[in-house]
């Protein structure tokens, strides 16, 4: 039997139309999906009807499959000769470890290809009215993953470069935001620096809320802020009290059905 191939696509970050047409196309042919937690599920009426579908979703300390079980599980399903859709929430090169999974599938001689997808930290910004770049306010950007940043773990940032950097993008970091937002201040950041959490970004139950590095956290907790959620720190968030569009849309949708 022939190897099949694998394609390692970015899904978009909850929206469903935010996929691109290629990722839609690698979802239609496929014989196998392999899917991530944070997927808008409706994505797999997409795939043929006796498509096999495995979950491989991850949450904190809490995973349906390891890493490595899933790198065997691609290169099983392509070894019998199956098209394979990996997909996974927003772009699969950021935070998605694409670069692993793309390395067993070389060692393996089986096919791939990796196909880009909108990352959270763009698509839940813009949703919520705040460009990650603006001609007054920001002209660099860092994508920083908040899961090493623990008061007490291991830490490999570089906060005083970080600190430099207009705006920050970090994602899966509401549990550490308390020692984020500290970091921040010891380096460089002023506390008053503009802070916007958006929480389940481009669904139907965005919500954002927005402070300061000095008053974010107690903000976060009083909101009871959980993940999924995306940190935009930078001048740049001022921009959302001209340019909220999503949830205005969002409320004046669910007024409308609440009058009917």
């Amino acid at each position: 039997m022939s190897k099949g191939k694998v394609y390692l696509v970015g899904a978009g970050p909850g929206d469903e139309k935010l996929i691109t047409v290629k990722g839609l196309e690698c979802i239609q042919q496929s014989d196998c999906i392999v899917y991530d937690r944070l997927i808008n599920p409706s994505l797999l009426e997409y795939a043929p009807k006796n498509a096999e579908r495995i979950y491989c979703g991850k949450l904190p300390g809490k995973h349906m499959l390891i890493q490595e079980e899933i790198h065997e599980i691609l290169v099983q399903k392509a070894l019998e000769g199956k098209i394979v859709t990996r997909l996974k929430g927003g772009d699969p090169g950021i935070f998605g470890r694409v670069g692993e999974e793309a390395s067993v599938l070389k060692q393996h001689g089986i096919p791939f290809e990796i196909v880009p997808g909108v990352t959270a930290s763009v698509a839940a910004a813009e949703y919520a009215g705040i460009p990650l770049t603006h001609r007054e306010y920001a002209s660099s950007v860092a994508l920083v993953t908040g899961h090493g940043c623990k008061e007490n773990g291991p830490d490999h940032l570089n906060w005083r470069a970080l600190s430099g950097i207009d705006t920050i993008a970090f994602y899966m970091g509401v549990g550490n935001l308390q020692n984020i937002c500290r970091q921040l201040m010891q380096n460089g950041k002023a506390p008053g620096t503009p802070v916007a959490i958006i929480e389940n970004g481009t669904t139907k139950v965005q919500r954002t809320i927005s402070g300061t590095l000095d008053t974010i956290s107690q903000l976060a907790a009083s909101e009871k802020i959980t993940n999924p959620a995306m940190i935009i720190v930078g001048e740049v968030v001022k921009v959302r009290e001209q340019a909220m569009w999503f949830e205005d849309t969002l409320y004046k949708t669910k007024n409308n059905t609440n009058t009917q």
